[in-house]
C-alpha cells in the first residue's frame, strides 16, 4: 500500500463501493492518480456537485437535483400508469430499457419481518395517496422475484384491491437464456406465464 494516508483513505472509501474490493479499489485509485487531469479532478468536482445538490424526489422517491424529479414533472408521463419499484436502481434500469412511459413510485425497500421492515417504513402510505390524487388507472408492480419482493407485492395488491388495475412484470426465461442454465423456479414461472403464438 502507499505511504500516504490520504491515498489510503481514498482506497478504503473506494473499497466500500458495490463491486469493488480492496484490490480493485487500489487499481482504480492508481488509475485516477495517473489520469489526474482527465479523470481525478473532474470526478472530484462532479462528486462535490452531486453531494451538494442530490436529493430524493418528494413525490416518487427518485434521485435528482430538484425537489420534484423530471419524470414526475413531465406531463407526457401522466399516462395513468404507475410503476412501483423497490429502489432507485430499479427505476433507472426501467428507464434504460426505454419502454415504460408512465411515472414511478420507489418504495425504498421491501417488507421484511426478519429485518423489522413494515409498511410504514416504506413509501406504501404515499403510494395509496398517489393512486387517488393522480388519477392512476394501473399500478404495475415491478418488484424483484424474491420472497420479500413477492410478499410486498401481495401486501400492496391487498391495499389497492378494487381501486385500480393491478399488474406485475412477467417472469420467466430471459431473452437469450438457455433452459439448461435456469433454476427450477424460473422455469416454473415461465411455464405458468406461457402465451399463445
Amino acid at each position: 500500500m502507499s505511504s500516504n494516508s490520504e491515498i489510503d483513505a481514498l482506497i478504503d472509501l473506494m473499497a466500500k463501493l458495490p463491486g469493488l474490493g480492496p484490490r480493485s479499489a487500489r487499481r482504480a485509485v492508481l488509475h485516477l492518480i495517473r489520469k489526474r487531469a482527465l479523470l481525478l479532478t473532474p470526478l472530484s468536482d462532479a462528486m462535490q456537485q452531486v453531494a451538494a445538490t442530490a436529493r430524493e424526489c418528494l413525490n416518487c422517491g427518485n434521485v435528482g437535483t430538484t425537489d420534484i424529479c423530471d419524470i414526475c414533472n413531465s406531463e407526457d408521463r401522466a399516462t395513468g400508469e404507475l410503476c412501483v419499484v423497490e429502489d432507485v436502481a430499479d427505476l433507472w434500469a426501467m428507464e434504460r430499457a426505454g419502454v415504460f412511459k408512465g411515472r414511478y413510485h420507489v418504495l425504498g425497500g421491501t417488507l421484511s419481518a426478519l429485518d423489522g421492515v413494515g409498511p410504514d417504513d416504506l413509501r406504501i402510505p404515499r403510494l395509496r395517496d398517489r393512486v387517488t390524487a393522480e388519477n392512476i388507472t394501473e399500478v404495475i408492480l415491478a418488484l424483484n422475484a424474491t420472497v420479500d419482493g413477492q410478499t410486498t407485492a401481495h401486501y400492496i395488491a391487498d391495499q389497492l384491491e378494487g381501486q385500480v388495475r393491478l399488474t406485475s412484470l412477467a417472469q420467466g426465461v430471459p431473452i437469450g437464456g438457455e433452459l439448461d442454465y435456469l433454476d427450477d423456479g424460473t422455469i416454473t414461472a415461465a411455464l405458468r406465464a406461457r402465451k399463445e403464438l
